[in-house]
């Protein structure tokens, strides 16, 4: 049973850094299939960054250059710095893995911008 739990969101000023973590549990053999995603209030979820085979890391335009995931599947953590963050990046911040084709998601933390 994988479970994932997200902690770090909160409120910050436009400029500032937020770190989002994500705990899992259940099996976690490598970071390929996590992901982060994000929703903002009347828009639909959309990706934020993932790690897709050959542990290559997929990023969103709007997080590149901004935005690291990082993890160790050891201690079954992956997380996400965010940096120069925007008002535009608002939104509730899910943690994603997709094991065995389905998909897994967290409760979901809140990241409130603000200008």
């Amino acid at each position: 049973q994988v479970q994932l739990v997200e902690s770090g969101g909160g409120l910050v000023q436009a400029g500032g850094s937020l770190r989002l973590s994500c705990a899992v549990s259940g099996t976690m053999i490598s970071l390929i299939g996590m992901g982060w995603y994000r929703q903002a209030p009347g828009k639909s979820r959309e990706l934020v960054a993932r790690v897709v085979a050959g542990n290559i890391e997929d990023y969103a335009g709007s997080a590149k250059g901004r935005f690291t995931i990082s993890g160790d599947a050891a201690k079954k953590t992956f997380d996400l710095q965010m940096n120069r963050l925007r008002p535009d990046d608002t939104a509730v911040y899910y943690c994603n893995k997709v094991d065995l084709g389905q998909d897994y998601w967290g409760q979901g933390t809140q990241v409130t911008v603000s200008s």
